[in-house]
């Protein structure tokens, strides 16, 4: 996407045919690329990312839609304590680039958070109730005499640091991506419907709150679930096909107080859109490609 005409016609057609009836904020650029450990495709990012919010500029949408891109927590070199966290170094000079295009632009810092990789890692020695937002004792950060009770937010106040460090103290930080899958192979362990269930169901009352993290306690948190759908076509192991709330039939993968109670609605694929029991409209599962509940994309067969 470095020709500003492919650009413009990418935006046209994806993006300005579909305000205002569509509420788009934001376009994301690519996902995780820095940690795909491709240099050629890191190296394109940037110019991707400025040659898109070049074309927003020249339709007058700049304003209202930002361009951005989410990484992994694996862009850091160091997360605990959260006081210590750390941009690897290798990737130091791209990711200060891409900061400075951030904050040039009034975009947020998106970051892929999941705390389940870091349970399933070290079961024995990570508490199952301390990643699950469950009553725990939890931890301290020794340098900032701060404690965490979940690791949710420890990771997110380890990339604040990360950003601190760098000078982007003020730089917003959404969480693009979380979630807990609800079906693993055997050495996956803690993916259970039961623990996917409990993330979430914790996870909207924790959000339900309105309060920030440990480090930022009046910060607005902006996070997004994934996923959805169960992406049954997605390859790897067995998790990465289950994170949804949902089957790609539209029934619930598990109980999370999203009960669906079919309308006359008909949505473009000619499935019919579920209504949940707090007036949310789900939109019908899709055939291949995307799912979104403030959520995450996912590919699934229905």
């Amino acid at each position: 996407m470095r020709d500003p005409q492919k650009a413009l016609d990418w935006v046209t057609t994806n993006v300005k045919c579909h305000l205002p009836a569509t509420k788009i904020t934001a376009i994301a650029v690519g996902n995780e690329v820095l940690t795909f450990n491709d240099t050629s495709l890191s190296g394109c990012l940037l110019p991707a990312m400025q040659s898109i919010h070049t074309a927003l500029v020249t339709l007058n949408l700049d304003k209202q839609v930002c361009v951005t891109t989410a990484h992994s927590l694996g862009v850091l070199e160091t997360s605990y304590p959260p006081s210590s966290g750390a941009f690897r170094q290798d990737l130091s000079s791209c990711v200060a680039q891409i900061l400075s295009f951030l904050v040039k632009t009034g975009s947020p810092f998106l970051i892929n958070a999941y705390p389940f990789f870091a349970y399933k890692g070290s079961p024995k020695q990570v508490s199952l109730d301390y990643v699950l937002f469950q009553a725990n004792p939890g931890t301290v950060d020794p340098a900032t005499n701060l404690h965490y009770d979940n690791m949710l937010f420890a990771q997110i106040d380890a990339v604040y640091s990360a950003l601190s460090a760098l000078g982007y103290k003020k730089l917003p930080v959404q969480i693009s991506e979380t979630g807990w899958p609800s079906k693993g192979d055997e050495d996956e362990v803690g993916a259970s419907p039961e623990n996917a269930k409990k993330y979430n169901a914790n996870l909207i009352k924790l959000i339900a709150q309105k309060k920030g993290t440990p480090l930022r306690p009046n910060s607005d948190l902006n996070i997004y679930v994934f996923a959805l759908f169960n992406e049954n076509l997605k390859p790897g192991p067995t998790s990465e096909r289950n994170y949804g709330l949902f089957k790609p039939d539209g029934t619930p993968a598990y109980s999370l107080g999203l009960s669906t109670n079919i309308g006359n609605t008909t949505s473009n694929s000619g499935a019919t859109p579920a209504k949940n029991n707090t007036g949310f409209i789900m939109p019908a599962p899709p055939t291949s490609s995307n799912g979104y509940l403030s959520i995450s994309s996912a590919t699934v067969s229905s």
